[in-house]
């Protein structure tokens, strides 16, 4: 099966080939290629803008293709515009295809529940841009008669990537992240339940198919840095200065509208039969910060 990790979905630029026995991974620089090699993967560089096709013909050895390179405003999907890519998919053994997109795709809701068939309206160029992404590869996979799932995933979380580790690492938050941060509804995903959702489209091998991969709590970003502060505080008290986490969450953004909306997840557990493992952000986090060594060991006591 594809073992999915944070190293191959968080900001990944990555195609993910697998023959179920055999798999392999891309990215786009020497020195993530041997940190990979390192942990047991086996790995191509291959660069999107400028694809090799000896690294394309590695399709024709594979059943399953997993794409997780992001889109570009003004290009669109760089593997799509490579020309020999219809002919090597063809020529190949493969059986399944699919694309890592993004609940963005949605826009500005007005905090609606939305669910696969709510009309995509991007409010973003990235959004337009992944929302025509998703559209070239489904059209690809249906013209090859491929099983084609898009999977819509929400803000991925995990084990070295959460509002537990940014609290702990006192990270200053992106542009993005402060963007997001005065919104009523944020939809998030933990890394295992998108692994999960994998997992169940490859052995199901369902007919071509968008999916909202996301958890069951668009809680807003303020209370999940403050449920985070909380546990914190409760393994190693003292160490955190109370609210600066959440100070941090509160942006300036005035346009607290921006991007709201409430993402329904029920057609992957109706159809995909996945049942979360972190349903809630609380669950996800806990898990995180039960995994944790102590941060704080080397650091000398406040006392």
């Amino acid at each position: 099966m594809i073992n999915c990790s944070m190293k191959c979905l968080r900001k990944s630029r990555s195609i993910v080939l697998s023959s179920i026995r055999v798999v392999t991974g891309t990215c786009t620089s020497p020195l993530k290629k041997e940190e990979l090699e390192e942990r047991g993967f086996d790995v191509c560089l291959f660069d999107a803008n400028e694809p090799e096709l000896g690294i394309l013909n590695l399709m024709t050895s594979y059943t399953h293709l997993l794409v997780s390179i992001p889109s570009v405003v003004g290009i669109g999907d760089p593997v799509l515009q490579h020309e020999d890519l219809r002919n090597t998919m063809m020529d190949g053994n493969l059986q399944w295809l699919s694309y890592l997109s993004s609940t963005s795709v949605y826009g500005n809701c007005g905090g609606a529940w939305v669910d696969e068939d709510y009309p995509a309206d991007p409010a973003s160029e990235v959004a337009k841009s992944r929302l025509a992404a998703e559209e070239g590869w489904l059209n690809l996979g249906s013209s090859l008669g491929f099983s084609t799932q898009v999977f819509r995933l929400g803000g991925i979380y995990g084990p070295g990537r959460s509002a537990v580790d940014t609290i702990i690492k006192q990270e200053v938050l992106s542009k993005n992240q402060k963007m997001r941060a005065s919104r009523q509804y944020t939809s998030r995903v933990h890394v295992e339940d998108i692994c999960q959702a994998l997992k169940a489209s490859i052995s199901m091998s369902p007919r071509s198919r968008i999916y909202n991969i996301v958890d069951d709590d668009p809680a807003p970003r303020e209370e999940v840095f403050a449920y985070a502060e909380d546990l914190i505080e409760k393994k190693w008290p003292g160490w955190v200065k109370q609210s600066t986490s959440s100070e941090r969450a509160i942006s300036s953004n005035k346009d607290s509208s921006r991007g709201e909306k409430r993402v329904c997840n029920e057609r992957m557990k109706r159809e995909l039969g996945v049942r979360l493992l972190h349903p809630s952000y609380k669950s996800g986090l806990l898990s995180i910060i039960d995994q944790m060594k102590n941060p704080f060991q080397s650091i000398p006591s406040k006392s």
